[in-house]
């Protein structure tokens, strides 16, 4: 069994259009556990995951990422004009043709849109579109899934679908780094937190500790600033 971190950032640095995005940021996500992504806005986060995928590279420190197949959620779907089948099936391009077909439907099936199959995928709700994403992505059985605010603005129904399958997703061996600022979801999926704050990690380790116990000024300013958190932290 392997128990070297899955992700491995070091002294990261990285600025866009002359602003320093990164400063030496340092962080570990391990395998096979929900890890959260978490901080204020412009914290660096959603960058950290591009970086991570290799859509960016950073200016200096290095970047390992364990080997195995990527799936990338964005905030924003990224769709195809075509059915809501297709999308899926066009993730799995190096299939059989049945093998494709079984988990397309299977995947469909589980986050509750087998009978939007052969319709536009432009036609879906913001929510289904969402959970269509996650579909696809779930179809390809990832080693590394990374998901950038999956449930930012979906309704009840289409957050527990969403989290439900991430869920899922770990416990079969999926690593999974999620940005969210829905701390009440990262206290229900992640194993761990990381707390970025001017790009750089200040604080990571267990999700509890992190949430309930943190250790450092950055990371309570942030927790403090949270209001919908701390009431549900006053209350867990």
């Amino acid at each position: 069994m392997n128990n070297s971190p899955f992700i491995h950032l070091s002294n990261a640095r990285l600025t866009l259009d002359g602003r320093l995005v990164l400063d030496r940021l340092a962080m570990e996500v391990d395998r096979g556990i929900v890890t959260a992504l978490i901080g204020p806005n412009g914290a660096g986060k959603s960058v950290t995951l591009r970086l991570i995928d290799g859509l960016l590279k950073p200016d200096s420190g290095t970047i390992t990422v364990g080997a195995g197949r990527r799936a990338f959620v964005f905030q924003r779907p990224a769709l195809v004009r075509a059915s809501t089948a297709a999308n899926v099936a066009l993730a799995l391009v190096n299939m059989s043709r049945r093998e494709r077909s079984m988990r397309t439907d299977a995947a469909l099936a589980r986050v509750g849109l087998a009978g939007r199959a052969r319709d536009a995928a432009t036609r879906l709700s913001g929510g289904e579109q969402q959970r269509l994403a996650l579909a696809r992505a779930w179809a390809t059985r990832p080693d590394l899934l990374l998901l950038d605010e999956p449930t930012a603005n979906l309704d009840p129904t289409s957050t527990e679908i969403v989290e439900g399958l991430i869920a899922e997703m770990a416990r079969a061996g999926t690593t999974v780094l999620v940005v969210s600022h829905n701390l009440g979801q990262v206290a229900r999926l992640a194993a761990k937190a990381i707390v970025l704050t001017s790009g750089r990690a200040v604080e990571q380790g267990p999700t509890r500790q992190i949430l309930f116990s943190p250790r450092t000024p950055e990371t309570k300013a942030y927790l403090a600033g949270e209001l919908p958190w701390t009431s549900f932290a006053a209350v867990s």
